[in-house]
């Protein structure tokens, strides 16, 4: 039975990662896929999703105002049939579009995997996020680790000095250069200025 799914996480936790595996694994079979994105994030170029650790694929930018049932319906029309939809950063998903989402799954009977963040800056649901959490068939954590060596399940946006930044507009299109992930604890302790956030280290290279 096809089911919606939600895959949420702080920051930095591997989400994007984690759908072009799911994208991949499909494909293997045979299995034909539609990767769905945000037009506002083209962190990777508009129509493109790109993860940290270098995987890349194409996908189909959508727009705020966007009818994502007609858009799946008019890829199965065009191209044949799929055997998932795949959406990326989600948490930019409207509530129209969410609802449009469970339709694909309950009319079209096609299975919907949606990853995104749980919450913004300031610790508040983000509307696409609130509106899955609320109509998703699944739900599943994407962990991730704060500085702390405990699980993050918190982002602080921070200025280029490591200070959070509590003002400002929910959406800011940023990488680790922006965003931090961090346990409550943390989050509080941050943006209360009590201390700052070092940049994400690099990566250690591989002998």
């Amino acid at each position: 039975m096809a089911k919606l799914y939600f895959y949420y996480s702080a920051m930095n936790a591997g989400k994007t990662t984690t759908l072009l595996q799911s994208a991949h694994n499909y494909r293997e079979r045979g299995m034909r896929v539609a990767i769905l994105t945000p037009r506002l994030d083209h962190r990777a170029g508009v129509g493109r999703v790109a993860s940290r650790i270098g995987l890349s694929a194409d996908a189909t930018a959508f727009a705020r105002s966007d009818d994502l049932l007609a858009c799946v319906r008019s890829q199965v029309d065009g191209e044949g049939s799929l055997h998932c939809v795949l959406v990326d950063e989600a948490q930019f998903l409207t509530r129209a579009q969410v609802w449009q989402l469970s339709e694909v799954v309950d009319s079209l009977r096609i299975p919907v995997l949606c990853y995104g963040l749980r919450t913004d800056f300031r610790g508040e649901l983000f509307e696409g996020s609130q509106h899955l959490l609320a109509l998703a068939d699944e739900l599943s954590e994407i962990k991730t680790i704060c500085h702390t060596g405990k699980k993050a399940t918190m982002t602080v946006r921070v200025d280029d000095h490591g200070y959070a930044l509590q003002d400002g507009p929910q959406v800011e299109i940023g990488g680790n250069e922006r965003y931090v992930s961090v346990t409550r604890a943390e989050f509080k302790r941050i943006v209360r200025g009590e201390g700052r956030i070092e940049p994400l280290q690099p990566s250690l290279p591989l002998d």
